[in-house]
């Protein structure tokens, strides 16, 4: 697009289905450049990738070629099936519904880089909702408390 110029960054934040603890130390970083290729295949730019057994971190710089929902959406589906197709977990796999997606101005890119790299450092003193939380309340998201990563509720019957 000539003569459009921008500069956005968006932290995604995502978890696994029932925010179960199932992504692995020994494929995790394979997950990583996988993600990291579904979302260069979108000429986006990813600047920091990394989370826990649980969830997802992802810092990116986004062009304005196609909207959020649809990149997560891509993100999420294509990350899925690919984890399905290795087999790395016992059962299906997939993310949880929905995400959190925060925006930084340049001057905050690298502390947010930082921040996720260290992801197992941080969880060793914040839970996973902790964090959530305290990143919907810094960024003065409103949200319903019923629809924040709680596990999905199975009927028993089935």
């Amino acid at each position: 697009m000539a003569n459009t110029y921008t500069q956005i960054h968006i932290q995604a934040v995502f978890a696994v289905q029932n925010r179960d603890c199932v992504i692995q130390k020994s494929w995790k970083d394979e997950l990583y450049k996988y993600i990291t290729g579904i979302i260069q295949n979108h000429q986006h730019k990813v600047l920091a990738i990394n989370g826990m057994p649980d969830h997802v971190h992802i810092l990116f710089g986004m062009r304005p070629i196609q909207s959020l929902s649809e990149l997560m959406q891509d993100i999420k589906g294509d990350s899925s099936k690919w984890i399905n197709q290795r087999g790395s977990v016992k059962g299906k796999f997939s993310w949880q519904e929905g995400y959190g997606a925060f925006s930084y101005s340049k001057s905050h890119v690298k502390a947010v880089i930082d921040y996720i790299k260290n992801q197992e450092q941080h969880h060793k003193q914040k839970t996973f909702m902790e964090e959530y939380h305290e990143f919907l309340e810094k960024f003065e998201v409103e949200y319903d408390e019923r629809y924040i990563f709680k596990p999905v509720e199975y009927d028993k019957e089935v």
